[in-house]
């Protein structure tokens, strides 16, 4: 093995099937949203997790956004939600006026902390946003029953979460809503971008139709429901094209196959660096009872900021590529002027500075991971 070799944080998953769909799609009669492709991933999701309706998206954002049109959220609305998150988790909200009221994480899931959501609701509190950080869910059976409770919404962003599960359950199908990302950084891509949202509750199927058609109803029109297709609603442009989709399509046939590969990849690094955890040098990633996980990620965290930077930077100089995460959404100037920190944050800030992502992706060679791993022993020694 040479002294180095170059390890890129991410590769985007290809399975070799992706080109000949491509193919496929650009020789057929439809290019734009919803065609053969889309019909086909659409109803995968709906088979396989299972759900009551999926409908492909050109990201996560934008399923996100949706689900805030579906329950229609308004200026002067709250939204509980984590802020160790991506912006888009906050910014969906944002844009039809609500404020955002983020509450502390648990530090051995990086999840929202259930116990601390009841006393965050007020009577303008309109939906939780429980986030399932690294594929791990967060506890919806506590979350949904605050929920119900209180007569809120649930929208889960399982951006991280295809192929996890909670108790069985598919993150994404526990809440009213879930949405999904398949950007090139996640598990599955439709090729760079791409989303998905999953409507759960049936009360939203008709209007989500609606919304992601800018408005129209022309997905009536196309099932011979109404005569003619005309605005209806508010909506905007929320359909992939069917070039994403029969990208799509070429992972999700070979979806068991990426998920056993990347949790073998995974319990490497976990059975590798166990060691390092027992001496006390860092703090592996904990997975509650009753989840099962994707590996979307692995991390381990170090003692503070300033050892986390010197252990990225000893990596760097290996031409590892490890990288930190979020910033904390409340600690931003976004995050200030359209949100509020509930109680104290114990955890968020400390235990994101913390935190160091490795190389992981589908296909990565053990000998890169043991490059990666050699390295990290290598900075403690």
């Amino acid at each position: 093995m040479p002294d180095y070799m170059k390890v890129p944080f991410n590769l985007p998953p290809r399975t070799g099937s992706e080109g000949k769909y491509i193919a496929e799609a650009i020789s057929g009669e439809k290019l734009s949203g919803d065609g053969p492709f889309g019909q086909k991933c659409q109803s995968w999701f709906e088979a396989n997790l299972p759900a009551s309706k999926a409908l492909l998206t050109p990201s996560c954002t934008a399923a996100l956004e949706m689900a805030a049109m579906l329950i229609d959220i308004r200026p002067g609305d709250e939204v509980i939600m984590p802020s160790y998150t991506f912006v888009s988790t906050a910014n969906a909200f944002v844009l039809r006026g609500a404020k955002i009221v983020f509450v502390d994480i648990r530090p051995d899931t990086m999840n929202i902390d259930e116990k601390l959501i009841e006393a965050a609701i007020t009577g303008k509190t309109r939906a939780i946003v429980p986030v399932h950080y690294a594929g791990v869910s967060c506890e919806m059976d506590v979350i949904m029953e605050i929920a119900n409770r209180h007569r809120l919404y649930v929208i889960e962003d399982a951006a991280q979460g295809m192929m996890s599960y909670y108790n069985g359950r598919a993150l994404g199908t526990i809440g009213h809503m879930g949405s999904f990302s398949f950007h090139e950084t996640k598990n599955y891509t439709s090729g760079g971008e791409g989303g998905l949202i999953m409507i759960n509750d049936e009360r939203f199927i008709e209007r989500a139709e609606i919304i992601r058609e800018k408005g129209t109803n022309r997905s009536q029109f196309f099932r011979g429901m109404v005569d003619k297709y005309q605005w209806v609603d508010v909506g905007s442009s929320h359909l992939p094209s069917e070039l994403q989709a029969a990208y799509l399509w070429g992972q999700l046939e070979s979806a068991q196959e990426i998920n056993d590969v990347r949790l073998a990849a995974w319990k490497f690094y976990e059975k590798m660096l166990r060691p390092l955890e027992n001496e006390g040098c860092i703090e592996l990633a904990s997975v509650p009872s009753g989840c099962a996980h994707n590996a979307h990620m692995f991390y381990l965290k170090t003692e503070g900021l300033e050892e986390r930077t010197a252990l990225l930077e000893y990596l760097k100089r290996r031409e590892i590529m490890a990288v930190f995460h979020y910033v904390p959404l409340h600690t931003a100037k976004a995050g200030l002027d359209y949100g509020r920190f509930h109680g104290a944050d114990h955890f968020t800030t400390k235990e994101s500075e913390r935190l160091v992502r490795l190389p992981l992706w589908f296909g990565i060679e053990q000998s890169a991971q043991q490059h990666v791993i050699d390295a990290i022993f290598e900075f403690y020694q």
